[in-house]
This record gives C-alpha cells, sequence and structure tokens, in this order.
C-alpha cells in the first residue's frame, strides 16, 4: 500500500515550511506519516513533537536509521538527512494533512456528534467494507493531530475512508473540518458533553455543526432524527434523516432486542423494506445502522450488502463489553460516559436477565449544569427499575440521591472512592447479577472490572 504521490517539496509547502537537506531528495515522496519512532518503516515523514515530557526531536536519530526519509521538526537538526523546518509541527501536520485531502477522490464519511460516533464509525466502515476498500479512524484517533493522522494514512488502495471526528471546545471542529472535509456526514446526536466549554446544547450543536460550512454544495448531511434538536437542524445541504421516530427518511420496524443475542429490526428506506440482525449488545446499535444504511445507499451499495454488512459489525474496546464470567455477567462499559449514554445503558440492561446492577461514577465536564444531571441519572435508573445501584465518585453522591429520591428503601449503596466499592465488592454483588459498569474515563473504572472478573 502506498500514499498518493506526495513529495517532500509538496509537504513543505502545504505547510509553509523550508526544506533542507539535498535537493535530489526534494521530489521524493513519502510512504506515510507517523509520530512514534517505534513505527517508522521505509520512507516514512516522522513528527518530532515536543510534549509535556518526551521530546520527538530526540527520536529524529533514530527515526533516521529506521528508515525514515524526513523530520517535521520545531528546530534544526545535526544531519545530512532531509528535514523540513517549520514553527509548529502540530499545526504544520493539519495544513499537510488538509493538502493531501485535496489530492484524494475517494468518498469520505465523515462522525460527528456526542455520543455514538464510533459505533456508527465502525458500523458504516462494516457496512461500505461490502462494496469499498475502507480506511477508518483507529482507535480514538479523533482529535486535533489523530484527524490529520488518519487522513495522511489514506493509500491508494483505498476506495473510501470513514473518519471520527471529536471536540470539546469552540473552533476545534472547523479545524478538523477543513482538512476532512466531508462528502457525507453522519452526526449521530446533540448531548450534555464539554459543557464546562461548550455551555449548552445550543452551543454543543453550533460547535459540532461547524463541519457542514466545510462541505460541497452536493454533499449529504445524515441526521438523527430520534434527537430533537437535529431533526428540525437545517445543514444548508441535502440531508437524510434517520431513526425510529415518524417521519424519518430510513426508519427501524419491528424492533427486537433480545440482549446478548444483539437485535433485530426491519430497515424501511422508503423505497423498500429488509430485515436486519445485529450481533452485538445494546439498543444504541440499531441508530448506528439506519445511519450506516443512509449512508450505504448514497453510496450506492444494494440491501443485501447493506445487511452482510451491519451483520459483520463487532464492539471495539471497552464499549458495552459483554464479559461472562461463571456467577456474574459484566456489561463493561467504562470508555466514557454522559447522561444519555448512561441512560442508553440502563436501558440495554433491563433487557438481559439477572438482578440488574447499574455501577455508576462521575459524570465529567458537564457545566454548572452537573448536579442536577447526576440527580435525574439516578432518578432515571430507579424508574427503569434498576434491582440495585452502586454510586462512586464525588459527583456520583446525586446519582445515589436521585435514585432513593422516591423510593428510599430502594438498594444502593454510596462510595466516595472506588477503592472502598471494590473492598466491599462481596457484601454488594451476588451470584446471577447482571452487572452495568460505566463512568467517564478519566474515573478509570477498568479498576472495578478487573476486581468483579475475580468475583
Amino acid at each position: 500500500m502506498n500514499m498518493i504521490p506526495f513529495t517532500l517539496k509538496d509537504i513543505a509547502a502545504s505547510c509553509g515550511g523550508k526544506y533542507v537537506g539535498p535537493d535530489s531528495l526534494a521530489s521524493a515522496c513519502i510512504t506515510g506519516v507517523v509520530r512514534d519512532s517505534r513505527q517508522v518503516s521505509e520512507g516514512n515523514l516522522f513528527l518530532c513533537i515536543k510534549g509535556a515530557s518526551v521530546d520527538g526531536h530526540d527520536f529524529a536519530e533514530k527515526a533516521y536509521d529506521s528508515g525514515a526519509l524526513c523530520c517535521l521538526v520545531q528546530r534544526p537538526l545535526n544531519t545530512e538527512k532531509p528535514y523540513i523546518l517549520v514553527d509548529s509541527v502540530l499545526d504544520a501536520v493539519r495544513y499537510i494533512a488538509a493538502e493531501y485531502r485535496r489530492r484524494l477522490t475517494l468518498p469520505i464519511v465523515g462522525i460527528v456528534g456526542s455520543f455514538g460516533k464510533t459505533t456508527a464509525k465502525e458500523m458504516t466502515a462494516s457496512v461500505l467494507g461490502q462494496k469499498f476498500s475502507v480506511l477508518k479512524t483507529d482507535a480514538n484517533l479523533n482529535n486535533e493531530l489523530g484527524v490529520p493522522l488518519t487522513v495522511l494514512s489514506i493509500k491508494d488502495e483505498h476506495t473510501a475512508a470513514v473518519v471520527e471526528m471529536g471536540i470539546s471546545a469552540f473552533g476545534e471542529m472547523e479545524h478538523l473540518a477543513e482538512i476532512v472535509r466531508p462528502d457525507i456526514c453522519i452526526m449521530t446526536s446533540i448531548g450534555h458533553c464539554h459543557l464546562e466549554a461548550l455551555k449548552d446544547l445550543n452551543g454543543v450543536l453550533k460547535a459540532k455543526s461547524a463541519v457542514f460550512s466545510y462541505m460541497e454544495k452536493n454533499a449529504l448531511a445524515v441526521l438523527n432524527g430520534d434527537d430533537d434538536m437535529l431533526r428540525s437542524y437545517d445543514p444548508k445541504i441535502k440531508k437524510v434523516i434517520y431513526g425510529l421516530s415518524d417521519g424519518c427518511d430510513v426508519k427501524a420496524l419491528n424492533v427486537k432486542n433480545s440482549g446478548y443475542e444483539g437485535t433485530s429490526c426491519d430497515i424501511d428506506t422508503g423505497d423498500c423494506v429488509f430485515p436486519i440482525h445485529i450481533n452485538a449488545y445494546g439498543v444504541h446499535v440499531v441508530s448506528a445502522a439506519l445511519a450506516a444504511t443512509a449512508v450505504g445507499m448514497a453510496l450506492g451499495m444494494d440491501n443485501d450488502s447493506i445487511a452482510t454488512g451491519i451483520s459483520h459489525y463487532k464492539t471495539v474496546g471497552d464499549r458495552a463489553n459483554v464479559i461472562k464470567c461463571d456467577d456474574i455477567t459484566i456489561i463493561s462499559d467504562c470508555y466514557n460516559a454522559s447522561p444519555a449514554t448512561v441512560a442508553a445503558g440502563i436501558k440495554s440492561l433491563m433487557s438481559v436477565p439477572g438482578r440488574k446492577v447499574a455501577i455508576l461514577g462521575d459524570m465529567l465536564e458537564l457545566g454548572d449544569d452537573s448536579k442536577s444531571l447526576h440527580f435525574n441519572t439516578g432518578v432515571n435508573a430507579q424508574k427503569e427499575g434498576i434491582d440495585c445501584l452502586v454510586a462512586c465518585g464525588e459527583r456520583a453522591k446525586d446519582i445515589y440521591d436521585g435514585f432513593i429520591s422516591a423510593r428510599p428503601e430502594q438498594k444502593a449503596y454510596y462510595y466516595m472512592h472506588k477503592n472502598d466499592f471494590i473492598n466491599d465488592i462481596h457484601r454488594v454483588i451476588q451470584e446471577g447479577d447482571t452487572i452495568l459498569v460505566k463512568a467517564s474515563h478519566s474515573m478509570r473504572f477498568e479498576d472495578i472490572v478487573e476486581k468483579l472478573k475475580e468475583f
């Protein structure tokens, strides 16, 4: 696999950098872009990024020894090998990726939203993989460095790409969208995330919808019609609405949630209806399947291929990961948490057997509404019928208070520190329990999951 032709001279021009090195190599093409010297292969451009504790410039010689053609640097190197000198490597790589994107002709699907992005990305890539050679965002590379690296990973053999874009503040989407310029963009949700910077839901919508200003007039917006803000939103380009609600262009009918066995439904595209089965746990996957269907249709795929792609979807990482132990079942969903994703996790939990236990922690970056959002999360857990709540963390006290507010006799436990609960597991957890574990990623509730595995 090779990048499309992209020379050192092109790279320097795209980022306003100064090429230093033999003239004979200025027209040489790079084979890839990496930021970790351990991942360098022949012909790569190595990014010398200066971090808080590690300076990539210190690994330039190692990168050259491993076959790097050139280094992108912020200070001159003592070498005869080629390097490109810029004011900021992080800024420069954005400009480089934007220029590379302009040279690409394959369709690029962007994925944005408050939650559900990674599920939508994986589902869309699985569907498109039935017709195209797909490059998709790896792991969580959806930020201001990860997005340009993803675009620069597109090779000449790829015929479609799915790029996830995550932001937490105003102005960040503009930087990402200027690089990606998607032909199709899925917007999954507008939710209570990053409110310390974005203030409220209107701010979230404003920040994320900036992507549409960087799309061509013939581009397509794929919007979640089950989200009230997105259902009525006008992206100023053609749009398709998906969801379970009446009036959606791509709609799910006859949804049957079989818990661990997955979910089946019929997809109504307006022109036809066809059955699908999703081999994954959780109610949220239906929404992702509908979004992926809309993209597949837009790119000329037939129903059978779309259904096959949906059936091949697999969860990634610590997102609704079902772990069946001898005496308990753990649903590990520790990657992140917001009021909406916790609510979805609880709803999914209610579809499986066993005493239902929710171990919930702090949800971060919720701004001034943090207290009420945590409290209402507890109220919702109680209303849904959770048998036992375990709340861990400073903010999680409000989840606990909300849970017991209507029924103080309800089985519930509160711990300021997760280690206190870990030491108390055998008093709280029972054989046969099905346990949802969910909190913001920085709470590191993976520690709880690992201890539960020993139950």
